[in-house]
């Protein structure tokens, strides 16, 4: 291992909460749990973008060397054919760079999504154990460039 390592840890909306939120099923037969305010910052001649993606596995300790970001909507991951996936995220530094000293990372079930709010850096679609499937879900189009793609110094994911 090269580079920052980060430790994966168990989903903790609290601590993704600057982040974006973790989609969770309701509690009782019949409940429904809304994420709809999560969609709402988006440029206003954008449209819905919901496609599926295949997902090759990975296996850990996983060297990073690159983040993404979506200035202007939020994107959300919902599993669809996924044993366990990574999340990672960072917040921004000063000049609007990734700043992976300051990386918090999950290692999620296929049983939860994930909705990444506007603008947060995060690691693509990457499964666990097993080729995936997630659905996914964002804002596309308009006069903004909406995929910000930047290298980091490698940083190696391990499980906890």
């Amino acid at each position: 291992m090269t580079g920052l390592v980060v430790r994966l840890a168990e989903p903790d909306a609290e601590r993704f909460a600057p982040f974006g939120r973790i989609v969770t099923g309701p509690a009782a037969v019949g409940g429904r749990n809304f994420y709809s305010d999560s969609l709402h910052s988006r440029p206003e001649t954008s449209a819905p973008v919901l496609h599926v993606n295949s997902v090759a596995r990975s296996s850990l300790p996983l060297q990073v060397t690159g983040v993404e970001r979506h200035p202007h909507a939020a994107q959300c991951f919902f599993p669809l054919d996924v044993s366990r996936y990574v999340v990672l995220v960072m917040p921004s530094d000063a000049a609007g760079l990734p700043d992976p000293h300051k990386a918090v990372a999950f290692i999620m079930p296929g049983t939860l999504g994930i909705i990444y709010h506007a603008d947060v850096w995060h690691l693509g679609a990457t499964v666990l154990d097993r080729p995936g499937h997630f659905a996914v879900l964002m804002w596309r189009g308009g006069p903004l460039q909406d995929d910000v793609y930047r290298t980091i110094p490698p940083l190696t994911l391990i499980d906890t």
